[in-house]
């Protein structure tokens, strides 16, 4: 494959050129309830190419080699508009000339694994909450394989794989006029391992969205609240780990300045990083889409703004390192600036050293969608429970918090010594990137705005 892609390349006149190559096998499994919605397995192919040439900046994408030398002249057209109508050429970082193959280690490779025992495994996963009558369900089970090749003009040639298997969905309970639902999700990055044994999640599941019919929906107000892992990294990834991505301030002066390297952002005692080179966690990668080694980046250390994830382009114009966090979600797109696995880095407290801290207030747990508006955002949470003294209490629903990034982040007094990534993450800034991870420990935040009855 390489062969072909360097007699590509060689063709073109340009100050760079790369061109990435790739095969994408999806399978997907969906159940309704105990209908059989979909199974099918669909397979893809493509290139994507990128030249950069005076200044100009362009890519493209095809299917078919036999139509390379119809997108090279399309693609050296729209380079050649875009050098003479820019006000900012556009330039590239130097990096690394990388020659290598990395095929990740898997523990259970699913492409050995029967679509027939695929099918049983979610099935016996959505037998556990469909045994009650009150309760149905939407869970799916999801397989994606990306084989990529990718070279440039420099002499980099990189052969790595990426493969992500999930079961996810939706638990329903309803009874009455009431109804309650939780996300269920497992799976990641380093086999299909990971998807068996797991009925205990399920049951855990289906146990809350039962409890939850019962449950009192929150008193609205502002309260002192414990996050756990996944809505702290909900937190982190939503409100915080965007405007750490280079491209989205980029041409927002106000933005720039706000998030000046140096700028003290939140309280000392937190550190936020961004490191896919975490091996078997769902965000892990070796190389980005542009190439660039992958590195473990302090984007907050102490409170003080010290980093922000770039692509070759945007290193360049901030005068930055490279981080290796370009990303595309396949064949048909050129790669921009995505997180990997970001995390707020765990402290010294117990769980029961935060509840203590805490006194009164609330634990609330899992996130249920949300969104930011510009450095304010507000977020769903699937449960809670009511803190007292320092002990948990009753259980209760209808949770929605917001808040502003920068109040917030001086407003954590408390970061857990515990630490869990997602298995299940996902991102839908511009495109879909489904390994796209966050996490951390449990944190206590003071004044948090709770909205409910």
């Amino acid at each position: 494959m390489f062969d072909i892609l360097k007699n590509i390349i060689s063709k073109i006149d340009a100050d760079y050129v790369d061109l990435r190559y790739e095969i994408m096998r999806e399978t997907k499994i969906i159940l309704n309830g105990r209908e059989i919605y979909q199974i099918g397995t669909n397979t893809g192919d493509g290139f994507v190419l990128r030249v950069l040439k005076n200044g100009g900046f362009s890519s493209i994408s095809f299917t078919k080699k036999e139509d390379a030398e119809k997108a090279i002249k399309t693609v050296l057209e729209n380079v050649n508009l875009m050098a003479k109508s820019t006000k900012k050429p556009v330039r590239f970082a130097k990096a690394e000339v990388i020659k290598d193959t990395f095929i990740p280690p898997l523990r259970e490779d699913p492409r050995n694994i029967s679509i027939e025992e695929k099918l049983e495994i979610v099935k016996n996963y959505n037998n556990i909450p469909l045994k009650h009558e009150n309760v149905t369900t939407n869970i799916q089970y999801t397989e994606v394989i990306r084989e990529k090749y990718f070279i440039n003009s420099e002499g980099t040639e990189i052969r790595e794989d990426l493969i992500t298997t999930n079961i996810y969905g939706s638990i329903i309970s309803y009874e009455g006029n009431v109804v309650q639902n939780v996300r269920v999700g497992i799976g990641g990055s380093d086999g299909f391992y990971k998807l068996r044994n797991r009925e205990e999640e399920f049951e855990k599941k289906t146990k809350l969205v039962l409890d939850l019919l019962k449950a009192e929906p929150v008193k609205g107000g502002v309260y002192n609240v414990i996050l756990n892992p996944n809505l702290t990294g909900v937190f982190t990834h939503e409100a915080f780990g965007h405007f750490s991505e280079a491209d989205l301030i980029e041409d927002v002066p106000s933005m720039r300045e706000r998030m000046k390297i140096g700028a003290q952002l939140g309280n000392e005692i937190l550190t936020i990083i961004d490191d896919p080179t975490m091996p078997n966690q769902l965000g892990f990668y070796k190389y980005d889409d542009e190439g660039v080694r992958a590195r473990r980046t302090y984007l907050l250390k102490n409170g003080v703004l010290v980093g922000r994830l770039h692509s070759r382009r945007t290193a360049e114009e901030f005068g930055e390192s490279l981080t290796g966090h370009c990303v595309a979600e396949d064949y048909r797109y050129p790669p921009i600036i995505r997180m990997g696995n970001i995390f707020i880095e765990p402290g010294n407290s117990t769980f029961e050293e935060l509840l203590e801290k805490l006194g009164d207030g609330l634990y609330i747990l899992d996130s249920k969608g949300g969104q930011t508006a510009g450095e304010n955002f507000t977020f769903g949470a699937q449960y809670a429970y009511e803190v007292k003294n320092g002990k948990i209490g009753k259980l209760l629903r209808d949770i929605n918090i917001s808040g502003n990034l920068y109040q917030t982040l001086k407003d954590i007094y408390g970061i857990g010594n515990d630490f869990v990534l997602g298995e299940v993450g996902g991102c839908g800034k511009g495109q879909l990137n489904i390994r796209s991870s966050y996490g951390g420990p449990h944190i206590l935040i003071k004044n948090v705005v709770v909205g409910g009855v």
